[in-house]
C-alpha cells in the first residue's frame, strides 16, 4: 500500500488565549470500546473492555489562516499555553501510545484497507515523526494485526494525528477507524506489546511467527530516523519477552501457526474419506505459503500444485520434501490450475484480488466425492479472494477471521498456559518501566552541566580580565584546563547518584530523589522544560 508523500500532518494547533477560559462545556468525555482484549490472570484470558479518556477539545484560532501563521506568533501562543487548560502536555514526560486495530476488534475488509507493507515502514516512521506531537515511531503490519507504536509529546494531540494519519493514507474514514480501534498508553502499551511478541495475543496461542514479525520491526527501523531510543528499546525488550517465554513455559507445546490453522480449516470442511485425495493448489511461496505446503505434508499430502512468480522458491522448498511431488506452475496458469484444483490455498502480498466471481464462475464444478464445493483457504492480508465468490453456489471463500472455528476448541488450555506466561510478561514490563524511568535523570544531567559550565565559563573570563592581555596561551590554557578539572571533580558525585540503568528498585527510587533534590537545589526546574523544547522544534520545523 503506497503511503503518499505529499501528506505531513496537520499543523499544529493555534493555542489562542481563548485556551485559558476554556469552560468545564469544552471538555468533551469520550468512549472508546475497540480495546475490548486484554489478557490478565485476575480477569481471565479474553476480556472485554472500555477504555474511555478524557480529553479537552480542539482549542483552535479559527480567525489565523494556516498559511501565514508566523514564528513569533506561534511561539507566542506556546507561552500562553502555560498559563491555560491546556499546559498539561508541556509538562508530561512523553508517552508510549499505541493505536491499534487487530483480529479481535476489527473485520478483515478494514484491516486490508490499513495495512502497510514492510517495504513502506520505513517511509511510514518518518511521515508519523514529521506530525507535531510524534517523535518516536513503529509500525507492526501482519495479517492479523495493524499496529502504531508512538513516543507522543501529548496524548490526546497525538492520538488524534496519528488516526488522522491513518485515515489519510488508507482512505478509511477516521470515524470507522475510531470504531475499531484500541488505545494503550505506557504501561499498558508496553504489556500488550509483551503479550503480541510471547503470542498471547495471537489467534492461535503461542504461534512462532508473531515473535519473527517483532524481530523484523526492529531490523527494519534500525538507522531509521524516528525509530528512536524509547520504540527501539521497547521492540528490543519484547522480543527478550517473546523468547524467554517461549523458553521458560510450554505455550508453544503443541502450538499451531496461522498456516496450520488454515489446512487444519480446509481438512475439516473435507469429507474426511477425500483428506488424501482432493486436489490441493498453494499460490504463493513465501513464508506463509512454504508454512502451508508443510502442513499439507504433515497430514499426509503427496501432491500439490504450487503457482508462484519465479520457480526459485518452488525449487528450494522441493528439495526439502523430496518424496513429495510439488509441481511448479508460473502466475499465467493460475485459472487454469484453479480449473483443476479441489482446494486452493492463497498466501501473496497483492494488494488487488486474484479471484473474484467473474473469475470463478465458469470454473468447471467439483466432484461430489470432495462435496461439490471448491474450497478457497485465503490468509492473505489484503485478500486475494473477493467475499463475492461466496454468492456462488458451488464455491466456499474462508479468510484469516475464519480460523477462530479451528482455534476456538482448546479455549481452556489457552487460559493455563496465558496465566503461565503472564507472571514473565509481568516482571518484564516493571523492569522495561524501571529502565524508561532511568532515562529521566538525562535531562537533568545536561542542565546541570550547562549550569556549571555558564559559571565556569563566566568566572573564568573574569579572572583573564583581571590578569591582563599579556599572557601566554600556555598560561591561559593552564587556567582553563583547571577550571574545567575543578568543575569535573565537583560534578563527580552528584553525576554519579543520577546514573543507574533501572534494574535495582532501590537504586532507582534514590536516582530519581537526587534528581528532584538537585533540580530544587541548582533551580534547574525553572530551565525550559524538554517537551517545551521539543514542541518550540516542532513550531519551528513546521514553518520552515
Amino acid at each position: 500500500m503506497a503511503i503518499p508523500t505529499a501528506f505531513s500532518g496537520a499543523k499544529l494547533e493555534s493555542l489562542s488565549s481563548s485556551a485559558a477560559a476554556a469552560s468545564p462545556a469544552s471538555i468533551g468525555l469520550f468512549c472508546n470500546p475497540g480495546r475490548v482484549r486484554r489478557l490478565s490472570i485476575q480477569k481471565g484470558l479474553f476480556n472485554s473492555g472500555i477504555r474511555c479518556e478524557v480529553a479537552a477539545s480542539d482549542v483552535v484560532d479559527q480567525s489565523q489562516s494556516s498559511g501565514n501563521v508566523t514564528s513569533s506568533s506561534s511561539l507566542s501562543a506556546l507561552e500562553q499555553l502555560k498559563s491555560s487548560a491546556a499546559d498539561r502536555y508541556t509538562k508530561e514526560r512523553s508517552s508510549i501510545v499505541v493505536i491499534g486495530l487487530s483480529i479481535h476488534t476489527t473485520p478483515v475488509e478494514v484491516r486490508e484497507k490499513l495495512a502497510i507493507p514492510e517495504a513502506e515502514w520505513p517511509r511510514a516512521i518518518g511521515e508519523l515523526c514529521n506530525l507535531n506531537h510524534i517523535e518516536e515511531a513503529a509500525v507492526l503490519s501482519t495479517c492479523n494485526r495493524m499496529e502504531i507504536y508512538v513516543v507522543a509529546l501529548s496524548q490526546h494531540r497525538g492520538v488524534k494525528e496519528v488516526t488522522e494519519w491513518m485515515s489519510k493514507t488508507s482512505g478509511v474514514p477516521v470515524t470507522e477507524i475510531c470504531k475499531h480501534r484500541f488505545l494503550l498508553y505506557n504501561n499498558d502499551a508496553t504489556q500488550h506489546i509483551f503479550e503480541v511478541s510471547a503470542g498471547l495475543d495471537s489467534l492461535v496461542l503461542g504461534e512462532g511467527q508473531i515473535l519473527a514479525q517483532v524481530k523484523q520491526v526492529v531490523k527494519v527501523g534500525q538507522g531509521v530516523t524516528g525509530f528512536g531510543r524509547n520504540i527501539s528499546g521497547l521492540f528490543k525488550h519484547a522480543i527478550t519477552v517473546g523468547k524467554r517465554v517461549r523458553t521458560e513455559t510450554n505455550i508453544a507445546a503443541g502450538a499451531v501457526s496461522v498456516s496450520s490453522a488454515a489446512v487444519e480449516l480446509a481438512l475439516m470442511k473435507l469429507p474426511e474419506s477425500c483428506h488424501s485425495t482432493a486436489r490441493m493448489l498453494v499460490i504463493g511461496a513465501g513464508k506463509m505459503g512454504k508454512l502451508v505446503i508443510k502442513h499439507l505434508v504433515a497430514k499426509g499430502c503427496t501432491k500439490m500444485v504450487v503457482v508462484n512468480r519465479s520457480e526459485d522458491r518452488v525449487s528450494a522448498i522441493r528439495e526439502e520434501m523430496k518424496d513429495v511431488e510439488i509441481i511448479y506452475k508460473p502466475l499465467n496458469e493460475m485459472l487454469k490450475c484453479a480449473a483443476e484444483a479441489d482446494v486452493i490455498f492463497t498466501s501473496t502480498a497483492s494488494e488487488t484480488p486474484l479471484f473474484m466471481k467473474e473469475h470463478v464462475v465458469d470454473l468447471p464444478p467439483v466432484g461430489a466425492s470432495v462435496g461439490s464445493l471448491r474450497l478457497f483457504i485465503d490468509i492473505s492480508v489484503p485478500r486475494n479472494v473477493g467475499a463475492c465468490v461466496n454468492e456462488l453456489e458451488d464455491a466456499r471463500v474462508y479468510n484469516v477471521d475464519d480460523l477462530k472455528e479451528v482455534v476456538a476448541a482448546n479455549k481452556e488450555d489457552r487460559l493455563r498456559k496465558a496465566m503461565e506466561a503472564q507472571a514473565i510478561i509481568s516482571e518484564e514490563s516493571k523492569q522495561f518501566e524501571a529502565w524508561r524511568d532511568s532515562l529521566e535523570t538525562v535531562p537533568t544531567i545536561k542542565k546541570l552541566r550547562a549550569y556549571a559550565e555558564r559559571i565556569r565559563v563566566a568566572e573564568l573570563e573574569k579572572c583573564m580580565s583581571k590578569m591582563g592581555d599579556d599572557i601566554s596561551k600556555k598560561t591561559k590554557k593552564a587556567v582553563d584546563d583547571l577550571s574545567r578539572g575543578i568543575v569535573n571533580k565537583l560534578l563527580h558525585g552528584p553525576m554519579q547518584h543520577l546514573r543507574c540503568d533501572g534494574s535495582d528498585s532501590r537504586t532507582l527510587s534514590e536516582t530519581l530523589e537526587n534528581m528532584h533534590a538537585l533540580n530544587r537545589m541548582f533551580s534547574l526546574e525553572t530551565d525550559i522544560s524538554v517537551l517545551e523544547q521539543k514542541i518550540r522544534a516542532k513550531v519551528e520545523q513546521t514553518q520552515k
